[in-house]
């Protein structure tokens, strides 16, 4: 009787898990062997003939690199600078509170009105990176319109944005660390970038695992922002992986592609995901 109760509890969350992942998964992948259908041509089985043509898909490629560069840049950035700024507000220091408000605010902001705070800092001529650039002699840029600066302006936004959240999770492990370590530490003569190093990095692996793994899937679901500042251009420089598939389905109409590649972005991040629990849990559990 007991474990029917126990299953009985479970059933809401169970149905929502299997409705809202596991079938939609299950569904994509299965979409993904069928050609897209149309009023006069109905759908038909074609095998792994929209993994082939991705493979021959040069803008794919293109995107993948695109979303490989914007992870490599955004990830380490937001994860260093999420625990430089929660050790910083866990001191002793004045307004404590308004600093850390202050680092979390963008954190709830609304993702589209953040890319409109943005892009007036990255427009041309009238945006606020200009005006600074100027006021030195140096001449107005286009920032989101050059291949060779969009990427690193979506970068710099999103590190912004994100590192606010992470902070939070650092600041409650740092503030669950017993104190009884810093005061030996002390008594011994060990410096703070010492103890930093050799004792509370260490303890905050468990944390730095999750925010890991959830900076990753950030890195990847990047689609609000670049339908407000650039929509993949110039050229598709700024164009990543999931808004690629937004564009494939809603803008080509291309559902089985566009399930094609929802197939290899869930792969993608389950890959990433099995081998970061792998590489970091080992730090962890000191393994």
């Amino acid at each position: 009787m007991k474990h029917v109760q126990g299953w009985l509890l479970l059933l809401p969350a169970a149905i929502l898990l299997v409705a809202f992942t596991h079938y939609p998964a299950a569904a994509t992948l299965f979409d993904s062997f069928f050609s897209t259908g149309t009023a006069v041509r109905p759908s038909r089985f074609v095998g792994i003939a929209n993994y082939a043509a991705l493979a021959d898909d040069p803008v794919f490629w293109q995107v993948l690199r695109n979303n490989a560069i914007f992870a490599l840049a955004t990830i380490p950035t937001s994860m260093a600078l999420a625990m430089t700024m929660a050790a910083w507000v866990n001191g002793k220091l004045p307004a404590r509170a308004l600093v850390r408000m202050s680092y979390f605010t963008p954190t709830v902001l609304p993702m589209i009105a953040v890319a409109n705070l943005w892009l007036f800092f990255y427009s041309p001529q009238i945006g606020l990176l200009d005006k600074i650039t100027g006021a030195f002699g140096a001449p107005s840029h286009n920032w989101l319109g050059d291949p060779h600066t969009v990427m690193a302006c979506l970068a710099v936004m999103t590190v912004w944005k994100e590192a606010g959240f992470f902070m939070i999770f650092y600041l409650a492990a740092l503030q669950s660390l017993p104190p009884e370590l810093a005061e030996a530490a002390r008594i011994e003569g060990a410096s703070r970038w010492y103890f930093f190093r050799r004792v509370t990095f260490p303890l905050l692996m468990p944390t730095t695992l999750f925010v890991l793994v959830n900076a990753t899937l950030n890195s990847f679901k990047l689609v609000d922002h670049l339908f407000i500042l650039t929509k993949g251009g110039p050229d598709n420089a700024s164009n990543l992986l999931l808004y690629y598939i937004y564009q494939v389905a809603f803008s080509f109409f291309d559902t089985a592609y566009a399930a094609t590649l929802t197939v290899v972005l869930l792969a993608l991040l389950a890959g990433l995901a099995i081998a970061q629990f792998q590489l970091v849990e080992r730090r962890v559990h000191y393994r």
